[in-house]
Order: structure tokens, then C-alpha cells, then sequence
């Protein structure tokens, strides 16, 4: 590669970096609204580490047990808005559940 290539590729490679350094903060606030609008009006789901009692006491019966399965055994509850993966007797997580069409 003669010098003149190499001083046009690294002018570029630096006027990239350039670029993407100015925008990242912008493009990072824009993500992180948007982080906190979805979680306001994202449903209360069950904390991690909740009894199934406890989870059944604050959000009533669920639509749907799938019984467990594997070693360690996980369960799953079905809810309106988000699905519950149990471990044992404890929440391990609530995931928001995926429109149908």
C-alpha cells in the first residue's frame, strides 16, 4: 500500500470514529427514554426470587401451569401481559408475553 492509500484509509477510519463518537451520547439518551417509557407502561410482573404462593396472592390464578420439567425442574405460569418461569417454588423470571396476531 503506498503512503497516499495509507493517509486516505486512516483519514477515513478516523473521520468514522469521529462520527460515531459525536452521536453516541444522542443515540444513548434516546435509548434510555425510551427504556423508562416502556417501563412505565409495562405491567407489575413478579420479582425474582417471589414464592409461587406470594405470586399467586398478588395476581390471582394464573391462565395457564405448564408443569415442570428438567433438572432443576421449571414451571411456567401464564398470566395476561407476561409469563412466570419458576424454579423449584421461586421465581426465577417474569418475561413479558408476545402479541398474538
Amino acid at each position: 500500500m503506498s503512503m497516499a492509500h495509507l493517509r486516505i484509509a486512516l483519514g477515513s477510519a478516523l473521520l468514522s470514529l469521529g462520527l460515531a463518537w459525536s452521536t453516541a451520547p444522542g443515540a444513548d439518551t434516546l435509548l434510555i427514554e425510551g427504556l423508562e417509557a416502556a417501563a412505565e407502561t409495562a405491567p407489575e410482573r413478579p420479582r425474582r426470587g417471589m414464592s409461587m404462593a406470594a405470586v399467586e396472592r398478588q395476581f390471582g390464578e394464573p391462565l395457564a401451569r405448564t408443569p415442570a420439567v428438567g433438572q432443576p425442574p421449571i414451571t411456567r405460569w401464564e398470566y395476561p401481559g407476561f409469563i412466570v418461569f419458576f424454579e423449584y417454588e421461586l421465581v426465577l423470571h417474569a418475561a413479558l408475553a408476545r402479541e398474538t396476531r
